[in-house]
C-alpha cells in the first residue's frame, strides 16, 4: 500500500496552502471583524480552481478526486479555517449540480460557480430539523409553471450573501422520499433573510436563517428527479464531512505549528519550554493523534473514490474521529502557550473557535457514531 502523494498531489497541495498564506492568512482577523470573505478573493480562487473542485473537466471544472479536494482544504484550512470551509460548502453545492442537474442546469450554473462569480449555499438544516433531517417541513406546492416554496432553513452559511440557493424540500409525502431539491436563485421573489447569526466562530462567514414565503421557483430549476432530494443530500455530505474533516486537520496542524515555534523562543526556568519532557511528550502525542486522523482521512476519501460499499460508514468514522482530535489538539496547542494562546496575537484562539463547530455541522459527531453502529449492526445481519 502507498501512502506517499503524488507528485500532483503534491503540487496540488502547496499551491492551495501558498494561495491560503499569501492571500488569506494576512487578513483572517480582518475579515472575521467585517464578518464577510470579500468576493474579488473567492474569484482568485476560482481562477485557481478551487470553485468546482470535483466537477469533471468537460462540464468546466477541475476534475479532482476527492481525496485530492481533502488536501485543498486541509492547506487552505492552515490559513483559516473559516474561509476554507466556507469553499467546501460552495463546492459541495456544485457538485451537486454537476452530478444530477440536467444540461440546462448545467449550462446556466456550472460556468459561473465555477468561477465563483457565483456562490452557492447548502439549505438543509432547519429550525426544528437537525440531526433528523428527513424530518424537514419546507414545502413545495406545485404550479403550472413549476413551485411555490414556502419554509425556512437555518444556520446557513452565505444566507443573504450568496447566489444561489441548494435548498431540500418537501414535495411529497412525509419522511425521505418526500424531499426535492430545487436551486433557488438570489432576487427571487419571496426569498429572504434574517440577521447574521453571532457565532462563537467561524465569523468569516455570514450565517442567517433563509426564508420562502410564496417564493416561485420554475419548473427548470429541478434538481434531478423530484422524491430523489434526500439522497442527493446525504451523497453530497459523505465528501462534506471529508472536507470538514480536512478543514479541521489543517487548522490543527498550524495551531500544533505555532505552538512548537513558540516553545523554541519561550523561556521558564533557564531554557527554552521545548527542553521540558513532559511538553515534549505532549508534542509528540499531539503530532502522533494528527498523523493517525490523516491517514484515517485518507482512507475514507479513497473508499469514497472507489464507490467502495462501505464508503459512507468511513466517511462518518474520518469524520468523528477527525474532528474531535483535530479539536482535542488545537486546544492543547493554546494550553502550550499559555496566557499568550488566548491572545489574538498567535492566532491559536480563533482556530479553537473555528474547529469547535466542526464537530457539529455536516451532521453531529453523535449522529456520526449512529452511522456507523447501523453500518455495524447491518454488516452483522448480512453475515
Amino acid at each position: 500500500m502507498d501512502f506517499a502523494l503524488s507528485e500532483e498531489q503534491t503540487l496540488i497541495f502547496d499551491m492551495a496552502h501558498d494561495f491560503g498564506q499569501q492571500a488569506i492568512a494576512p487578513h483572517a482577523y480582518a475579515w472575521e471583524k467585517a464578518g464577510a470573505i470579500p468576493r474579488d478573493i473567492l474569484k482568485d480562487a476560482g481562477e485557481l480552481g478551487f470553485g468546482a473542485i470535483y466537477v469533471p473537466e468537460e462540464l468546466g471544472g477541475t476534475g479532482l478526486s476527492r481525496l485530492d479536494a481533502t488536501l485543498v482544504f486541509e492547506a487552505l484550512s492552515a490559513a483559516c479555517p473559516s474561509v476554507a470551509a466556507f469553499l467546501s460548502i460552495h463546492n459541495m453545492c456544485a457538485g451537486m449540480i454537476a452530478r444530477y442537474g440536467d444540461e440546462a442546469l448545467r449550462e446556466r450554473y456550472l460556468p459561473q460557480l465555477a468561477s465563483m462569480d457565483k456562490i452557492a449555499s447548502y439549505c438543509l438544516t432547519e429550525p426544528g430539523s437537525g440531526s433528523d433531517a428527513a424530518a424537514l417541513r419546507t414545502r413545495a406546492g406545485r404550479t403550472n409553471d413549476g413551485y411555490v416554496l414556502n419554509g425556512s432553513k437555518a444556520f446557513i452559511s452565505g444566507g443573504g450573501f450568496s447566489d444561489l440557493y441548494v435548498v431540500m424540500c418537501r414535495t411529497g409525502e412525509d419522511g425521505p422520499k418526500g424531499i426535492s431539491t430545487l436551486v433557488v436563485e438570489d432576487g427571487t421573489q419571496g426569498l429572504s433573510f434574517g440577521a447574521n447569526e453571532h457565532k462563537m466562530g467561524w465569523k468569516a462567514q455570514p450565517t442567517a436563517q433563509v426564508q420562502f414565503d410564496d417564493c416561485a421557483v420554475p419548473a427548470a430549476n429541478l434538481l434531478g428527479e423530484e422524491g430523489k432530494g434526500f439522497s442527493y443530500a446525504m451523497a453530497g455530505l459523505d465528501g462534506g464531512r471529508l472536507n470538514i474533516a480536512a478543514c479541521a486537520l489543517g487548522g490543527a496542524q498550524g495551531a500544533l505549528a505555532t505552538a512548537t515555534r513558540y516553545m523554541g523562543e519561550r523561556k521558564a526556568f533557564g531554557k527554552t519550554i521545548d527542553q521540558f519532557q513532559g511538553l515534549q511528550f505532549r508534542l509528540a502525542d499531539m503530532e502522533t493523534e494528527l498523523q493517525a486522523g490523516r491517514i484515517f482521512l485518507r482512507q475514507a476519501a479513497w473508499k469514497l473514490d472507489t464507490g467502495a460499499g462501505d464508503a459512507t460508514k468511513f466517511c462518518a468514522m474520518a469524520k468523528r474521529f477527525v474532528t474531535d482530535t483535530a479539536f482535542r489538539v488545537a486546544n492543547d496547542a493554546l494550553q502550550l502557550l499559555g496566557g499568550y494562546g488566548y491572545l489574538e496575537d498567535y492566532g491559536i484562539e480563533k482556530i479553537v473557535r473555528d474547529l469547535r463547530v466542526h464537530q457539529i455541522l455536516e451532521g453531529t459527531n453523535e449522529i456520526m457514531r449512529v452511522i456507523v453502529a447501523r453500518a455495524m449492526l447491518a454488516e452483522r445481519d448480512r453475515s
